[in-house]
């Protein structure tokens, strides 16, 4: 409840007051349309995520909001004033490139304080804020080194303070950590957000990689094909994704081909209940597609009774670490396949292995169904 009424405030806020505001956004490359009316609006403060496939155009989105790319069509505003033909350098933002863009004939201080070397900050002003900077993002003393002196994720560091060093109302970050190693973008991540929340600066990150925007982004902005399917919550987008698009994009998903019935969803041979409003605005006797999570196809416990409760056989066990994607089919939804996570200690208490059987339950209340 108290979460429900956070993401409602946090809406509110956001159609009252944007701090940065996009209106019908468009970008065309000769014939090819890469955006096709974007409308977005963020709160200050937000931490938001363009999420989705390569090619869907959220690189082309960042790099209009900072000027990089003129767009088509449409209007940007950033703390109520227009900035929608101004040049970069007349928008108050500081971005960060996959590529770290760090000079190499630069020191560090040097590549932290550019940017106010060139807003004519005084010297020793500077100084003193590129060593708090340095600081701020774990690396202090490293003033005299040169970029090719320290490790990737040292260099996004530096990349990252010297975009904060004019103190900008916006952060843009284009993957910022697609070219690190796995532990150390998880580590960076989470040193992005909590500093993301010490500062509290507006900050749109560029994404593809779905863990990632889950770990940070109080919004997630959802796009395809130049269009936004979806925004909201980590939670909201994956487990209510509002599209075909978005449940089939985001996380794991189980699809099975359904009938509706006065009853409930026909699967094969099997009758399943739902909750009504999951049915809502289909009609009986059309061909359905029922989508659930993994975690929504449970081996325990199953009420007695239960309608939703079908048998089925292990085809394959999986190994992931603490729990196991479990792959099954059962006859009586016609051998679909479905993908289940359980916990090794379940597997084993339970002794399973391929070709055993069990039954299993789908949830009712998590089903999603698209036509």
């Amino acid at each position: 409840m108290e979460q429900a009424l956070q993401r409602q405030e946090r809406t509110e806020e956001v159609t009252a007051a944007p701090y940065l505001g996009l209106s019908g956004i468009r970008k065309e490359f000769g014939s090819f349309a890469a955006l096709k009316g974007i409308d977005l609006q963020i709160a200050q403060g937000e931490f938001v995520c363009f999420l989705g496939p390569s090619g869907c155009g959220k690189t082309t989105l960042l790099r209009i909001i900072a000027g990089l790319e003129v767009q088509t069509r449409g209007t940007i505003t950033l703390a109520g004033r227009d900035i929608s033909r101004l040049p970069p350098a007349e928008r108050d933002y500081g971005i960060v490139f996959q590529s770290y863009a760090l000079f190499p004939n630069l020191s560090i201080a040097d590549n932290v304080a550019y940017g106010l070397v060139n807003r004519k900050v005084p010297r020793a002003q500077a100084r003193a804020r590129v060593t708090e900077l340095l600081a701020l993002v774990g690396l202090p003393g490293s003033e005299g080194k040169y970029p090719a002196q320290l490790s990737g994720g040292q260099q996004q560091r530096i990349a990252l303070a010297r975009a904060l060093a004019t103190s900008p109302g916006l952060l843009l970050l284009d993957e910022p950590l697609s070219a690190l190693d796995a532990i150390v973008r998880v580590k960076l991540r989470q040193e992005i957000r909590s500093l993301q929340r010490t500062l509290g600066v507006t900050t749109i990150m560029v994404t593809h990689d779905q863990e990632e925007a889950f770990a940070v982004a109080d919004r997630i902005v959802v796009m395809n094909e130049g269009a936004i399917e979806q925004v909201g919550s980590a939670l909201d987008v994956y487990r209510d994704p509002a599209t075909l698009f978005v449940a089939d994009f985001v996380g794991r998903i189980n699809a099975l081909p359904a009938v509706q019935e006065a009853g409930g969803l026909r699967v094969g041979a099997q009758l399943f209940q739902c909750n009504a409003a999951t049915l809502n605005g289909h009609v009986p006797g059309r061909e359905l597609r029922i989508y659930l999570r993994p975690e929504d196809v449970l081996a325990r416990p199953i009420p007695e009774g239960d309608p939703n409760v079908f048998e089925a056989q292990i085809d394959k066990i999986e190994f992931m670490g603490p729990y196991c994607l479990v792959r099954v089919t059962s006859a009586q939804l016609g051998s679909h396949k479905l993908t289940v996570y359980l916990s090794l200690n379940y597997l084993a208490e339970a002794q399973l292995e391929v070709g055993s059987r069990l039954p299993l339950r789908l949830m009712p209340e998590r089903m999603r169904v698209f036509g």
